[in-house]
């Protein structure tokens, strides 16, 4: 079906949540390459926002995936599921976790994880433990709760009253996390790199402080690594580059490497669901932990955590270098392939279509700064020649 069919059949039945869409219509996609309706070649550096971390069409998913439909694509939790089972044991063997509830998405991973903390507290008699703490500039999902915890103001537009007892603080201000806390604090969620406002990182000194203060008054340390997570950083968890390790942290996006998967992860002290306190009908189903075992083996089968991070690595020296002789690079921020370009004038939206012409797929976030989430496959190749056209369409600009 052609382009101009497909948005005449968008914009009359679904329902608009995204603005106006970029005007292309991909048709299939090989690697680190989309290829559209009218068979344009993309390199595709956005990876569905972070996503798609073994690129398209890789054989041993895709694989995976298909051997799976051939058994089975759902069964109820009621019973025993192999490929759950085995995808719960792969993720507590290469984490700090103890336990792994699985969901569909990053919003029940985060969910999910707001519940569990609040269910420990219950459990152990303190009753008044029911506030979370969460950031400014945060994104933690779009149902009602995982917005009240997401501290960006246009998120929560339309949406009030917001599920309570949520309450954001600026990021890497140990004093407001100090003054914040009171004797209902229950728990507090962090992204160690946010995404969705710009890729930023957590302060290490600051991260290791809140650690301590939790451990001292009894408050559950949530890590969403809904984005950050599976190998999006350079290690596999994004908790590893902090020196702490989080009592619960949450998973999805890049877990089925394209199919719906998240997962709640918790050490033992903290996983204190029991029977009837949570479920999910889909969550955990055959074909979803089929494809998270698929792109959990191949990620370490494959090197490719430490095969993205010299990439990633790569980029980010490269754009320093370009920006020393750029006045419209303002900062590089990110660390492995979860990179941040903020620009000194509100031109990101610009770039990113000038980007789009010339085969690149990127993601911008507000009006100055450009977002690269590449498939974990990507070649230092591929890498340096996205550097290079940015570099020539930000020459345009100076000229």
């Amino acid at each position: 079906m052609d382009l101009q069919t497909i948005k005449q059949y968008d914009k009359q039945y679904f329902m608009n949540t995204y603005g106006e869409r970029t005007n292309v219509m991909f048709t299939h996609g090989k690697g680190m390459y989309l290829f559209s309706s009218e068979n344009k070649k993309y390199m595709d550096l956005l990876a569905g926002i972070a996503v798609s971390a073994l690129g398209h069409a890789h054989p041993t998913l895709t694989n995976a995936i298909i051997a799976q439909t051939k058994k089975y694509i759902h069964c109820s939790s009621l019973y025993y599921i192999e490929p759950q089972a085995i995808l719960a044991k792969k993720l507590v063997d290469n984490s700090c976790a103890d336990k792994i509830f699985f969901s569909n998405s990053g919003a029940e991973s985060n969910e999910g994880a707001i519940k569990l903390a609040r269910v420990y507290h219950k459990k152990k008699g303190n009753l008044n433990k029911y506030e979370i703490i969460t950031l400014e500039k945060s994104f933690h999902g779009r149902t009602l709760a995982t917005i009240a915890a997401t501290g960006q103001e246009k998120y929560h537009k339309h949406y009030d009253p917001l599920t309570p007892k949520f309450k954001s603080i600026p990021k890497n201000d140990i004093k407001a996390f100090k003054e914040a806390i009171n004797e209902n604090t229950c728990a507090f969620m962090i992204e160690p790199i946010q995404g969705e406002s710009g890729v930023n990182p957590l302060d290490i000194d600051y991260v290791k402080q809140v650690r301590t203060i939790c451990d001292d008054l009894d408050i559950v340390l949530i890590f969403d690594e809904v984005q950050c997570g599976m190998g999006r950083t350079g290690t596999l968890f994004g908790y590893e580059h902090f020196g702490v390790k989080p009592d619960i942290f949450t998973l999805a996006k890049a877990l089925g490497g394209g199919f719906p998967v998240g997962a709640v992860c918790a050490k033992d002290k903290f996983a204190s669901f029991e029977p009837g306190d949570h479920g999910s009908t889909f969550g955990g189903n055959p074909l979803a932990c089929a494809a998270g075992i698929a792109v959990m083996d191949t990620l370490i089968n494959d090197n490719l955590v430490q095969s993205g991070n010299t990439v990633g690595k790569l980029i980010i020296d490269s754009l320093k270098t370009i920006m020393e002789n750029c006045l419209l690079i303002k900062e590089i921020r990110g660390m492995g392939l979860m990179i941040g370009i903020e620009l000194t004038k509100p031109i990101a939206k610009e770039i990113n279509n000038k980007l789009f012409d010339q085969g690149f797929l990127v993601g911008s976030v507000g009006e100055n700064t450009l977002r690269i989430l590449p498939p974990l496959i990507i070649t230092i190749e591929e890498g340096l020649s996205f550097v290079t056209a940015l570099e020539n369409i930000l020459k345009e600009y100076i000229a």
